[in-house]
């Protein structure tokens, strides 16, 4: 199930590119990527009832983000996922929306593979 593989915050390295590793204290989460860099991120929801996983990315180069999935059940083993960002400046949510077409398929291999 798609709300399986996205709502444990921990678990982003095995389906977001670029992302290494990462640390969950409390509701912040740390990416590391693999060139290095860290991104803090403020948890701000993970509701099951919803299947909403909401964060905003706090790391100085933003000056706003904010990313939801969203994972709606259609009926059996049929889900719609959505992956919704904000980010100021610009630039830096083309370099999101490109990474999460790939993490949304990454996600949609994983839950294919469950069934």
């Amino acid at each position: 199930m798609v709300w399986d593989i996205i709502r444990r915050p921990e678990s982003i390295p095995d389906w977001f590119p670029g992302v290494e590793s990462c640390t969950v204290d409390g509701s912040t989460r740390v990416l590391k990527t693999k060139t290095g860099l860290e991104i803090p991120e403020e948890i701000l929801a993970v509701d099951p009832i919803l299947r909403r996983f909401a964060y905003r990315i706090i790391a100085p180069l933003y000056t706003f983000h904010l990313g939801t999935i969203d994972v709606i059940e259609l009926g059996a083993n049929d889900t719609l996922c959505v992956y919704s960002t904000t980010a100021e400046p610009d630039a830096l949510a083309l370099i999101i929306a490109g990474a999460t077409t790939e993490a949304l398929t990454e996600i949609k291999r994983r839950a294919e593979e469950s069934n």
